[in-house]
């Protein structure tokens, strides 16, 4: 099983939030691992190189953590918004999403997931996975991650499956992930997606602040 698609892709006809708080109706366009537009668009514009995906009116939001978020420098903010650019990285969801769920708390059940793009990677279509779990950067990313105020450790294991120990019971959660560059994608074995962002050596996944 090998990654879906690196080429250009175009998804049309899409809620796209371009921030957390800013929306639009339109489509986000990618050439290899960078964003080359977003927003509203003219069907003639459109590359003719590019593999179409049409969206039907769901939603793509950016992959990420508020609290990682606030940990880059002021400049670099905006380094996770939906903009020509940026990483080719987001979620398309058919269900409806809020403010607080792009900031950082964003679950996704496999049915409602149309497909999960990093690094212009498709790394999940129609809900499944389209490459098997993997690591990408092993020494980055594997080991127990613990944040004692909420007593939570992850164990991000080498095969690619995690185990979580919450306020002391363990395998409180299990599933599989995937990294890529900065970026984490959970599926837990129950039957939903979910994502992480790993900034200075700490990662942050739906509120949790967690180090090694």
């Amino acid at each position: 099983m090998t990654a879906e698609h690196t080429g250009p892709l175009v998804f049309t006809d899409a809620t796209v939030h371009l921030t957390p708080t800013r929306t639009v109706r339109g489509d986000v366009w990618t050439d290899g691992r960078t964003i080359t537009h977003a927003g509203p668009v003219g069907p003639n514009e459109r590359p003719d190189d590019a593999r179409t995906i049409h969206a039907g009116g769901a939603t793509i939001v950016p992959i990420l953590v508020d609290s990682a978020l606030r940990a880059r420098p002021a400049h670099e903010r905006d380094a996770y918004d939906l903009a020509p650019g940026n990483p080719a990285t987001f979620a398309v969801t058919r269900a409806r999403v809020t403010e607080p769920q792009v900031r950082g708390s964003l679950i996704i059940r496999p049915a409602d997931l149309l497909a999960i793009v990093v690094d212009g990677e498709i790394l999940a279509r129609n809900g499944a996975p389209t490459t098997r779990a993997a690591v990408s950067d092993p020494d980055a990313w594997i080991g127990a991650w613990i944040d004692r105020s909420q007593a939570i450790e992850q164990h991000l294991l080498p095969n690619g499956r995690y185990t979580e120990t919450r306020s002391g019971r363990v395998d409180a959660w299990v599933g599989a992930y995937w990294t890529r560059g900065d970026r984490i994608a959970y599926l837990d074995d129950t039957g939903f997606w979910a994502f992480g962002v790993l900034a200075d050596d700490v990662l942050h996944h739906a509120g949790f602040i967690m180090t090694r």
